[in-house]
């Protein structure tokens, strides 16, 4: 018998809870992580007005942010994989917490870089959805870990549409310090829920069989000399770089085409709306055929609306077919993504291998951010960036293809066989 990510059994919660109630816990903490932080943007204007600042230092605080929380990532899953997930999510939210709290007091560009962007960062690399699919990975039946992915995916986007118009009216009615600190206090209220989701700490698994066990850097060694593996991180990539370069300059280039500010606001909603629907449905799939062709599809799929977005005269209704569409496939490759990890190398270091994934989104993201804004103003024009999103579209559609959904045999295994 070989050792092999097949033979990586499911660690049952403490509590035996039936899976579907462990991911509607994981739904839940999802929905109330990510929901701040994607509304984050409507404080913007009443920070700038307050404090005098220019829009550039609020941009700055949130690119750290962007890329703290990538860098965090991998480190705040080793810790997971470790130690369990409710210990990790829990840091990450009193991390989090003292962040959004703060921001009230950050009076200088500095302590506001501190807080939302290095605290933020931080807190979300340990408490936002990519901590709770690593926890779901452990806690539900294979069979369930695609629906579990997309499920807990599509939480977090729901929390980006619920909490954007949330956080408007708390602005609008009692101020934007206000605001802050309840949402701060929210997420310590959020703590109690993560004993529902708590993976076994490393020393408490059971083991698998008489083999020994995969030590962390053998797990790092392998997977990053596994070509399967390899491929799937640097497509991942492009799905950073195509999500940040709409989430900043879609709205701006929908008014700088002569399209209403409006309906860019509500074309971005329609992002959150059918989000829900493709995470679910990328989920489904995932468990149903084989997930490279999905990550292909969706990736192609991506620069094919791209391509009749800019090739359509600029109107309302290019916006809002845009922005459904885009919707649809948005966060529809974490499911995939996530499958495939948990296929290929099992659920021992999960959190640690998605985490590295998940980093090479974010710099992906941040390459995105810092090539539109120069190429936005080098060039007068958004377009280059346009066909370079749809370009990295291609590539991560053709690298998906060629990887091995199959468990990877170790050597140790076979020496022993």
């Amino acid at each position: 018998m070989s050792s092999t990510a097949a033979t990586d059994t499911i660690r049952q919660h403490p509590r035996r809870l039936p899976p579907e109630m462990v991911i509607a816990f994981g739904c839940i903490i999802a929905i109330l992580t990510f929901g701040p932080r994607s509304a984050v943007g409507v404080f913007q204007l009443p920070i700038l007005s307050e404090r005098g600042w220019g829009s550039d230092t609020f941009s700055y605080a949130l690119a750290m942010q962007y890329l703290l929380w990538g860098i965090g990532q991998p480190f705040a899953g080793a810790m997971a994989d470790r130690y369990g997930s409710a210990r990790v999510l829990t840091v990450g939210l009193i991390l989090y917490s003292s962040g959004l709290a703060l921001m009230s007091w950050a009076a200088t560009p500095l302590t506001f870089t501190l807080t939302t962007g290095v605290l933020m960062g931080f807190g979300l690399s340990g408490c936002s959805f990519n901590l709770v699919i690593g926890a779901l990975a452990k806690l539900v039946p294979e069979n369930m870990r695609g629906l579990a992915f997309g499920a807990g995916t599509a939480a977090g986007s729901f929390g980006q549409f619920l909490f954007s118009p949330i956080a408007g009216g708390m602005v609008e009615h009692f101020g934007w310090h206000t605001t802050t600190i309840a949402f701060g206090g929210l997420m310590l209220c959020v703590i109690p829920l993560c004993q529902f989701v708590a993976s076994a700490p490393m020393s408490a698994e059971p083991k698998t069989s008489a083999l020994p066990q995969q030590s962390f850097s053998q797990a790092l060694a392998e997977a990053f000399h596994h070509r399967s593996y390899v491929l799937l991180v640097l497509g991942f990539f492009t799905c950073g770089f195509q999500l940040a370069f709409v989430t900043v300059h879609f709205q701006k280039y929908v008014v700088e085409a002569g399209i209403s500010p409006q309906v860019g606001y509500w074309a971005f909603a329609l992002v959150g709306i059918f989000n829900i629907f493709g995470s679910m449905s990328s989920g489904w799939l995932s468990g149903r055929m084989p997930k490279r062709y999905v990550l292909s599809f969706i990736y192609i799929s991506r620069a094919l609306v791209t391509f009749m977005f800019i090739m359509l005269p600029p109107t309302a209704a290019s916006a809002y077919l845009f922005g459904a569409l885009s919707g649809f496939l948005w966060l529809s490759t974490v499911p995939p993504t996530s499958s495939l990890i948990g296929v290929m190398f099992g659920t021992r270091y999960f959190s640690t291998l998605y985490g590295f994934a998940f980093l090479s989104h974010q710099v992906g993201g941040f390459a995105g951010l810092m090539i539109s804004g120069w190429a936005r103003e080098a060039m007068g024009s958004y377009l280059p960036m346009w066909w370079l999103s749809i370009g990295f579209g291609v590539f991560s559609a053709l690298i998906n293809l060629p990887i091995v959904e199959e468990p990877v045999v170790r050597k140790d295994a076979l020496a022993a066989a």
